[in-house]
């Protein structure tokens, strides 16, 4: 029979995210964010390869990319609706970690099992962070799939792409839950 760990168990059960939005100061320092980072980064990772990068935006670097989104959304004639969604995020931030995937040449290795991988690091970031006693937000928005923002804001090169943006900050005392999926109407038992 297999160790059973009680406590994180119940840590995943009842995990939920809270909207960056309401998170406030303090943020994690740079040791905390690294025991954040270094445990994350125990992702799956098919290959050993390491198809993302991170960064880590903080300060006045947040004011750099809200005005980035807002130049961006005017060069693609965006209304006020996305401009204002385009700065949002930025214009709130505390600290994020951009997670950038950045898939690697590797014929037994298909992109989207590297694309994956960086998805699975921004949940373990998320995870790591709450377990850790802050709050954590995986978002993107419009900016973040926008390969010329992409390049201005992150330098991401031909080929990679933001997989997520996970802002990390003090979470308010309480927040709503959401309603959690039906296990009965999306899991089949395939037994035979």
């Amino acid at each position: 029979m297999p160790l059973r760990n009680q406590a994180a168990l119940d840590f995943l059960k009842s995990r939920r995210s809270r909207p960056a939005k309401l998170f406030s100061l303090p943020v994690p320092d740079h040791d905390a964010l690294a025991e954040i980072l270094t445990a994350a980064l125990r992702v799956p990772d098919h290959g050993k390869l390491e198809p993302w990068r991170l960064i880590v935006v903080q300060g006045a670097a947040f004011a750099r990319l809200a005005d980035l989104a807002e130049t961006r959304a005017v060069e693609l004639q965006g209304d006020s609706e996305m401009i204002a969604k385009g700065r949002g995020q930025y214009d709130l931030g505390k600290l994020a970690v951009v997670v950038i995937a950045s898939p690697k040449p590797a014929p037994k290795i298909p992109a989207v099992e590297q694309l994956m991988s960086a998805a699975a690091l921004c949940f373990g970031i998320v995870n790591v962070a709450e377990a850790a006693g802050w709050g954590a937000s995986w978002l993107t928005g419009w900016p973040a799939h926008d390969a010329t923002f992409a390049a201005r804001a992150f330098g991401c090169s031909q080929g990679e792409t933001v997989a997520g943006i996970v802002h990390i900050g003090t979470p308010p005392a309480d927040a709503p839950d959401r309603p959690r999926p039906d296990l009965d109407r999306l899991v089949t038992w395939a037994e035979a």
